[in-house]
């Protein structure tokens, strides 16, 4: 019986329904775009497109791996992805065309070539041999032999304008050189540009003597796969490497998907970033979403009071009354679920697509379009409906059916006492996770907390809203009653009406602390790396980017120059934790950077030591093991701790260990320091080195920053999207249900205009209260975010223009959100009238 109730209740209004209905499509979208990026990283896989021809490659593994104990005789294996390619053994080339299963092998080297007007990045150097690998054929043109001599592909030669014939100028790891392309091939590569030497020269430019960047098999028998398979297993690392070096990356037979992470060992770091990316986004879009859609359904049940109040009467149980409103919310969460869901799968791929041109993620890393993250989305969704209308409809059914009427008249002066203990527990929360933030130090941790912390504030807030609400017309009172028509009538509505101007404040407030975190945990990092670099960096130019020794040479060789430091980004693990690693070269290092030393000599660094920074554990005289970009392991000695990691990395290290043992070794800047040395003559020095000059130093330092900060612009701001419309769709609802209201206005003389007025007050307050809560939640849990993350050294940094779009978008929203419906409402009324 009460099912058919709750399909009546729908059928007649729909209007009310509406507004929950939005609240969960847009929670389903969001919920499964999210889960669609998470299914990604998770399953997903990297199509092989250098190495498509080849059934099976033998390369390095690309996981540093340790082993844990957890007590009881138990361990558990943890892997990690390394930053760079892991090379294999050339002898192993040998051994596996011994196979009688293998029919041949082609082996290949990998080292960066940018060229004039092609990509800055994913622009690699081969030799010939390894054409077998992607089955090139050439178009045009023949296979190099000279030492000069270049193949490029279709897809590279066609963006550099190449043909066969050009000449142009290449730069390497070790210098620029002056290339002729003799051929260009029939196949095209969609995700990097390919430039083939001759076999010898390809490998002095390398720079690996004994090693190959993969081995591509050919099988001559079915068993090929399983024979070399088992052929590495029974090759100890380290025991056919060139350098006889123990620990050498492990070789690995890849076949079919496997293939991709070879080619493209940034695939397994992209997809832990995605990972990491859908999980945070996700769980924040849940809560989110919980929160958005307990508030909707809470504004729903208050505008019924009556109806319910009347079932109560004439003998309907609370329990019934509670059936027919959870079987409204399961019709509606069903159906805006599903269509939600749906709705998100697109929504995943805008994202996968924003990520790849953001180089984020490979372009050959496809979104997996699996059906569980819409599953999970409708389904969550739909539990969350249901939950908020059983929740939000307790109160109401809870009372005896002889007071349910008066009840339905009088509204609770206050809310009830399991609200406000729930309420205070979850403000108390709030200030333990904000207080912890002082404590974590890495963007990995403090990042989520930072918003675990936002949205758990907004909750205390939501709870006690009507409180909060009354407080703060009791504030505003005042003010508003200078206005004798619109803003009397403003404040007693809101004073008499707490409950919905809690409704309304408790979205606002979350958008507009949301919005600030956001914005503001970004322009925080950036500010406090920016001003330890403006500082820490005391060189007169810097010279950049992507520079080869070649050039680092020619600028040393400038008159007046003194000191050139060489600077190269990268990443070291160290056990399994990411560690950021500057690079440099030690010579009179402290000619260019300061890094604000607090024990120990930097002067002391060279090759197999290393400088920290402070907070990270690390002791003066401590041996740390290190693995390198591309799994080698490496031992270091800390000679130098340092107060500047965040504007120069976790730990610096000597030049010459790291480069070796790097995708790209090319440095990305250059220090210099000299007397009487100007712009002018070291650009000179650098004219036969296109696309390198003399650069402006904040742009250098900020070039960095730019793609992470877009990263979080990108995700979380679909929360604020999402949170956006559920502003709009709260004020609608709340001003669709006034309609009686504001007929009885107009019918004692008061003009329309005088209640539009009145709107308008209540408005502003409405902004000013959530403008109020929301910038102090999030400086709260910004001032304790920035003072974990910059250990004490940075306040929050909020550039004023940013914090003004913030404020006057939610007041532009809150306008927006008002006006529309009013202008429906009123004209209804006159017509009722």
């Amino acid at each position: 019986m009460m099912f058919s109730f709750a399909v009546a209740t729908l059928r007649h209004r729909k209007a009310g329904f509406a507004g929950a209905f939005v609240a969960l499509f847009c929670a389903a979208a969001l919920v499964c775009g999210c889960g669609t990026l998470l299914a990604t990283g998770l399953l997903g896989g990297v199509r092989p497109e250098r190495y498509a021809a080849a059934p099976i490659v033998v390369a390095g593994d690309q996981d540093v791996h340790q082993v844990q104990n957890k007590g009881k005789g138990k361990v558990k294996e943890k892997a990690k992805p390394i930053a760079g390619r892991a090379w294999v053994p050339a002898a192993l080339a040998d051994r596996i065309a011994a196979l009688p299963s293998v029919r041949s092998v082609s082996t290949e080297v990998t080292f960066p070539v940018l060229l004039p007007g092609g990509p800055t990045a994913n622009s690699w150097g081969h030799g010939w041999e390894s054409a077998p690998l992607a089955g090139l054929t050439l178009a045009s043109g023949t296979a190099p032999s000279a030492a000069d001599e270049v193949v490029l592909d279709a897809g590279t030669a066609a963006r550099t304008h190449l043909a066969v014939g050009s000449t142009v100028r290449a730069r390497t790891a070790g210098e620029t050189l002056t290339v002729r392309v003799v051929g260009v091939t029939a196949q095209v590569f969609d995700a990097q540009a390919g430039v083939f030497f001759a076999p010898e020269r390809a490998r002095q430019l390398a720079g690996h003597d004994g090693l190959f960047s993969a081995i591509g098999v050919f099988p001559a028998a079915p068993s090929a796969a399983a024979d070399v398979a088992a052929l590495l297993r029974s090759t100890p690392a380290g025991t056919v490497a060139a350098t006889g070096t123990q620990g050498a990356p492990v070789a690995l037979a890849r076949t079919g998907d496997d293939r991709g992470p070879a080619e493209f060992p940034d695939a397994a770091n992209a997809q832990v970033r995605l990972v990491s990316m859908g999980g945070v986004l996700g769980g924040t879009s849940l809560l989110v979403a919980l929160l958005v859609v307990v508030g909707t359904f809470g504004l729903s049940i208050q505008q019924r009071q009556r109806e319910i109040a009347v079932l109560r009467a004439v003998a309907a149980t609370g329990r019934q009354v509670r059936k027919m409103i959870g079987g409204e919310a399961l019709a509606v969460g069903l159906a805006a679920g599903v269509l939600g869901a749906a709705a998100g799968l697109p929504l995943g791929s805008w994202l996968r697509d924003r990520f790849v041109a953001l180089d984020v993620i490979p372009a050959n890393l496809p979104v997996v379009l699996s059906p569980f993250p819409a599953i999970a989305a409708a389904g969550a969704t739909l539990l969350a409906g249901w939950g908020a209308a059983r929740i939000s409809a307790r109160r109401a059914t809870a009372i005896k059916p002889v007071e349910a009427l008066g009840e339905a008249e009088i509204k609770p002066p206050r809310p009830g006492w399991a609200r406000i203990v729930l309420g205070v527990v979850a403000a108390v929360g709030s200030v333990v996770l904000t207080a912890v933030l002082t404590v974590l130090h890495s963007d990995q941790a403090s990042t989520p907390a930072c918003f675990v912390a936002v949205l758990l504030w907004c909750t205390a807030l939501s709870l006690l809203g009507p409180l909060v609400a009354r407080a703060g017309v009791a504030v505003l009172g005042l003010p508003l009653r200078a206005s004798r028509v619109g803003g009397y009538l403003a404040a007693h509505n809101l004073r008499a009406a707490a409950h919905r101007l809690a409704s309304v404040v408790t979205p606002l407030t979350l958008l507009v602390a949301m919005a600030c975190t956001i914005l503001f945990t970004q322009t925080t990092v950036d500010g406090a790396a920016g001003a330890q670099r403006d500082r820490g960096s005391v060189a007169d130019f810097v010279v950049g980017p992507r520079v080869p020794a070649s050039a680092a040479a020619s600028v040393a060789a400038v008159p007046g120059v003194r000191t050139v430091t060489r600077v190269l980004h990268t990443q070291v693990r160290d056990g399994l934790t990411k560690r950021s690693v500057q690079a440099v070269t030690p010579e009179r290092l402290t000619d260019t950077l300061d890094l604000a030393v607090t024990a120990g000599d930097l002067g002391a660094l060279a090759d197999g030591t290393a400088a920290a920074a402070d907070g990270l554990g690390y002791r003066l005289g401590q041996r740390v093991r290190l693995t390198l970009a591309d799994g080698t392991p490496a031992e270091v000695t800390v000679v130098a701790l340092y107060a500047r990691g965040l504007g120069f990395g976790d730990l610096t290290l000597a030049h010459g260990p790291v480069a070796a043992h790097v995708d790209v070794p090319l440095d990305d800047n250059l220090l210099v320091r000299g007397e009487g040395v100007s712009r002018e003559a070291l650009a000179s020095a650098l004219r036969a080195e296109p696309g390198i000059g003399v650069l402006d130093r904040a742009a250098a330092q900020s070039a960095g920053n730019r793609v992470s900060a877009q990263i979080g612009y990108v995700t979380l701001g679909l929360i604020i999207a999402f949170v956006a419309i559920a502003v709009l769709n709260t004020l609608a609802m709340s001003i669709t249900d006034r309609r009686q209201e504001f007929t009885a206005l107009r019918l004692i003389g008061t003009t329309r205009r005088q209640v539009r007025r009145m709107l308008g007050w209540e408005t502003a307050a409405s902004v000013v209260i959530a403008t109020v809560l929301g910038l102090g939640i999030a400086f709260a849990v910004l001032t304790t975010y920035a003072q974990g993350i910059t250990r004490g050294t940075a306040g929050v940094a909020v550039p004023v223009g940013q914090l003004v779009i913030v404020v006057a978008g939610a007041a532009a929203l809150a306008a927006v959100g008002t006006w529309l419906p009013a202008r429906v409402a009123l004209r209804a009324g006159e017509r009722a009238a």
